[in-house]
């Protein structure tokens, strides 16, 4: 695995930090061991953990620069794409976001692990913690991986964005109906759809998209909505 990454790392013209790689196939072993007891990841091929997560995560690191930024990762997960982009850019100020206690308890002793510091874990939904006054517009970056309507996921994570920065939502190449539809939520909630940053995961057949949402002003009062209303009726 470790020769995988670091070809997949130099293909998407990444160079990592001393270590990171070493930390990176920890990760791994450490996913693919507790995904044994608990559902982390339906993908447990060690090369396909390498690709499907790890370098298509990193993938987001080239459309920002995230060094000495705060980003938060809502709906982290385990860990996806957040811890990633912290092991490849150290003095990131990450904030992971899940409501799974398990999972996070996990995260924690994964950073512990790994030796990262700079690391907050929040065991809180989503769209409860950004009504927080100090979560709400205060983060230069949010992340989200999750497999949802646009819509919803801008609603979710842009309240956590400061005027200036920006949400960066991984998605599928073929995405751009479901962005077009995001056009009135994204301009509601405060921001402004910027070209999207295509990348192609290194060893796979499989291009993805970050949607980039620039934060311009900020989230009026009111969102995000509670989870249900806003998948019953999205923006």
């Amino acid at each position: 695995m470790k020769e995988r990454l670091e070809q997949g790392l130099a293909a998407l013209g990444l160079e990592p930090p001393a270590g990171a790689v070493d930390r990176l196939v920890r990760y791994a072993q450490l996913l693919l061991e507790q995904n044994k007891v608990m559902n982390l990841t339906a993908i447990t091929d060690p090369d396909q953990v390498a690709d499907l997560h790890f370098l298509d995560s990193a993938g987001v690191a080239l459309c920002a620069d995230l060094a000495g930024k705060r980003l938060i990762d809502v709906g982290t997960g385990a860990g996806f794409p957040g811890m990633v982009l912290k092991i490849l850019v150290p003095d990131l100020e990450l904030t992971l976001v899940d409501s799974l206690g398990k999972r996070l308890d996990w995260l924690s002793s994964v950073c512990a692990d790994l030796g990262l510091t700079g690391v907050t874990i929040c065991h809180a939904r989503g769209e409860e913690l950004s009504l927080d006054a100090g979560f709400r517009d205060q983060f230069d970056f949010a992340t989200a991986r999750a497999v949802a309507d646009l819509r919803v996921l801008c609603e979710l994570c842009l309240p956590y964005v400061k005027p200036g920065g920006r949400f960066l939502a991984m998605k599928a190449l073929d995405c751009e109906e479901e962005v077009s539809q995001a056009g009135r939520a994204v301009s509601v909630l405060g921001g402004r759809l910027l070209p999207a940053f295509r990348y192609h995961i290194p060893g796979t057949d499989v291009d993805r998209r970050v949607v980039l949402v620039e934060k311009v002003s900020p989230t009026p009062k009111g969102y995000p909505r509670r989870w249900a209303k806003m998948q019953k009726a999205p923006l």
